[in-house]
């Protein structure tokens, strides 16, 4: 078993996530679904499908729910969804968290939060100063 995962998202953003990182990793992850929510839709009928969703997807070890910016509907729909220990939720979500969280999926819901947070963090440079200095030492070698 492993820990499900919903992504909660405007658009489409999570759906192009996945589909992304499943081609980056060569499959389409398991039990993983995502729900998009644009300006007109009503939150309640949202969050009554994201309830039938997380019920699909919970296979016993929970399930992380990724939702892309804190504060907005999305994100409070996610909020609402995560009583109990058996559901977590992460705004913020960019590639390199939920690429981190599909390869450690098999640990339990706590580290994979962990993961998905160190993910997301390390995911987020400053490219032309990275680049920039990466070049620097490579020309003194």
């Amino acid at each position: 078993m492993s820990v499900g995962l919903l992504l909660i998202t405007h658009q489409n953003l999570g759906e192009t996530l996945l589909q992304t990182a499943g081609s980056m990793l060569g499959e389409m992850p398991q039990a993983c679904d995502a729900l998009p929510m644009s300006q007109s839709d009503d939150p309640e009928a949202i969050e009554s499908a994201a309830r039938t969703r997380l019920g699909a997807l919970d296979s016993g070890d929970g399930v992380l729910i990724l939702t892309d910016m804190f504060g907005s509907t999305p994100a409070n729909v996610a909020s609402r969804l995560a009583r109990g220990s058996s559901r977590r939720v992460i705004a913020g979500v960019n590639l390199p968290m939920l690429v981190r969280v599909l390869n450690y999926r098999d640990l339990p819901l706590s580290e994979l939060v962990n993961k998905a947070l160190s993910g997301g963090h390390d995911g987020i440079l400053l490219c032309d100063q990275e680049c920039s200095d990466a070049a620097a030492r490579s020309a003194h070698r």
